[in-house]
């Protein structure tokens, strides 16, 4: 998590920049399902880095660069994000927000990491699955098969994965 003082330095916007490339990157690494619109994404696990590593103001600076470049064309698109696989996006970014929030409440950090990862993914398939539901008006139980459920596994590993990387980087990086 950013300290207060290392938010608007060249290393706190430095590494905003790099968390935005990383979420564009991991838009591209996918495992299509064929009963889905939504594939398994590595997304995930960088929004949960962002959300243990980044302070809130931080986060909204790196999710709102990273929606206008989806805007333009990097990494999404303006039909991506108004399609039935926006709300994750959206989602996103409201997980990361809640996890560093969460983050900044508790004492021990080192502790409880993976389980403030866990506190964001609810908010992510809730964001994924109403828009889902909106966009294709698809009964509430096929919502759930094409935009929860599939996802749970792999995001429960993606957790930990984040959980230990950003212990790492808490450790070698002492500005987080």
């Amino acid at each position: 998590m950013a300290k207060k003082e290392t938010i608007w330095t060249t290393f706190g916007i430095t590494t905003m920049a790099l968390m935005t490339t990383m979420l564009i990157v991991s838009t591209y690494i996918k495992i299509p399902l064929p009963f889905s619109t939504a594939s398994i994404t590595a997304q995930t696990l960088v929004v949960n880095l962002v959300g243990l590593l980044f302070a809130p103001l931080q986060i909204v600076a790196i999710m709102t660069s990273w929606i206008l470049l989806n805007v333009l064309g990097i990494g999404g698109s303006l039909g991506k994000l108004l399609g039935p696989t926006g709300g994750y996006r959206y989602g996103f970014a409201a997980a990361a927000i809640l996890t560093s929030l969460f983050c900044r409440k508790v004492k021990n950090l080192k502790a409880q990491t993976a389980f403030l990862v866990f506190a964001g993914i609810p908010v992510i398939y809730l964001f994924g699955a109403v828009q889902m539901k909106a966009v294709t008006k698809q009964p509430w139980q096929a919502i759930m098969v094409q935009a929860v459920l599939p996802f749970i596994p792999l995001d429960v590993v993606k957790c930990f994965v984040a959980a230990g990387i950003a212990k790492i980087l808490r450790r070698v990086v002492p500005q987080f």
